[in-house]
């Protein structure tokens, strides 16, 4: 049984306080996150090594994006997001 069948997917934004590399000017980001929620129960047709997964299952997000572009007019570059995690457990 695929892992993904343990969750159920939703997108998601959360703010972050970002700082520009290149023109050190801090800004608040809308960062997309994608939210995994662990199921209540299995899916049907696990056997016992799906349970076994199930039971140790969490529900955590995944940071989706990778890059943002600067607030700051003059600036504008586009810029890797450092200092956040890329996964999160809920």
């Amino acid at each position: 049984m695929d892992e993904r069948a343990f969750y159920s997917e939703s997108p998601a934004t959360k703010p972050a306080t970002l700082n520009c590399p290149y023109c050190h000017s801090s800004e608040t980001y809308d960062l997309r996150w994608m939210v995994r929620k662990k199921k209540d129960r299995i899916p049907q047709g696990g056997d016992d090594r799906d349970r076994a997964k199930f039971q140790k299952a969490q529900s955590y997000m995944v940071l989706l994006d990778d890059k943002v572009a600067c607030k700051n007019l003059r600036c504008r570059k586009r810029f890797d997001i450092s200092g956040v995690k890329t996964m999160a457990f809920i």
